[in-house]
């Protein structure tokens, strides 16, 4: 009888290891938007389940999600022999009738974690995002995509509630470890309609927006048409002297053709009076 007490002891002890313990949001310093509307980003359970307790052998981590409507009384994660569950989305209607496996990773030593320092390089931000935050509904394509191998992720439905369980299961012997708590209900976003927008004080619907930005378009138009109308103002000045100084010259070459033939008649006119008049004004003369 004293045996019985102390196993029951003991096994109590070991799933109050983590009791006090809830999945979190991931921090704004890498999650900026979270969630979103069919996604949620949360922080790994890093230094959590080895914090008090060395653990020896391999271990990963299964994360459980259960829709806000599924009932917390039915939200076992694993079955009479210990083993986890592996209910998946669609079995679970996305979580509504029960808890449904979106993700498993590998327990990750905290001396084995990237510094946090490195977050500021590029090359090295995607690294720190996979060691220490998770996300719930990032694969987009595993439900519609029939050759999918593997643990389908899909997304979230918007404006629905979810909880979220870590679970701790040993790899040698396939069985539960240690668990979380359910977390507290995370709501993903809500689609706005346009028409839905609050447009008092000092915003604007989406008509308004539209309207605003045509007119907010119209002086660029309005400045390249004016600068296209002084270009085409300078062509055809251009084109105009051209003409013009090609006329000049045929004037100039044809004058000299038109004295030309006027030159005999005014020669002629200079001569002097005919012959008979000559006669007569010398005959006065000698009077």
């Amino acid at each position: 009888m004293p045996a019985f007490w102390a196993l029951l002891a003991l096994g109590c002890l070991r799933l109050g290891l983590a009791v006090d313990l809830q999945p979190q949001l991931a921090s704004l310093t890498f999650a900026t938007n979270n969630p979103t509307l069919t996604t949620v980003a949360l922080e790994k359970p890093l230094c959590v389940f080895d914090s008090s307790v060395a653990l020896t052998g391999t271990y990963q981590v299964h994360l459980y999600v259960l829709a806000e409507s599924a009932s917390l009384r039915n939200a076992s994660v694993q079955d009479h022999t210990g083993a986890p569950m592996n209910s998946t989305f669609q079995q679970t209607q996305g979580g509504r009738t029960g808890p449904y496996k979106a993700a498993t990773f590998d327990l990750q030593p905290c001396s084995d974690l990237p510094s946090l320092d490195a977050s500021g390089d590029s090359a090295r931000a995607s690294e720190i995002l996979n060691a220490y935050l998770v996300r719930v509904g990032a694969n987009q394509s595993c439900l519609s995509d029939p050759n999918f191998q593997g643990l389908c992720n899909p997304p979230l439905s918007a404006a629905t509630e979810y909880r979220f369980k870590y679970v701790l299961v040993n790899t040698s012997t396939g069985l539960v470890e240690d668990q979380t708590l359910w977390s507290d209900p995370i709501c993903t976003r809500q689609l706005i309609q346009y028409s839905a927008i609050d447009t008092w004080p000092g915003r604007r619907s989406g008509g308004m927006i539209v309207i605003t930005s045509i007119l907010g378009s119209l002086p660029f138009f309005l400045l390249v048409g004016f600068a296209g109308a002084i270009l085409l103002s300078f062509v055809d000045l251009g084109s105009a002297d051209g003409e013009t100084t090609h006329d000049s010259q045929i004037n100039q070459e044809s004058v000299p053709k038109s004295l030309g033939t006027l030159e005999p008649s005014y020669t002629s006119v200079n001569r002097g009076p005919p012959l008979d008049r000559a006669e007569v004004y010398s005959s006065k003369l000698q009077d």
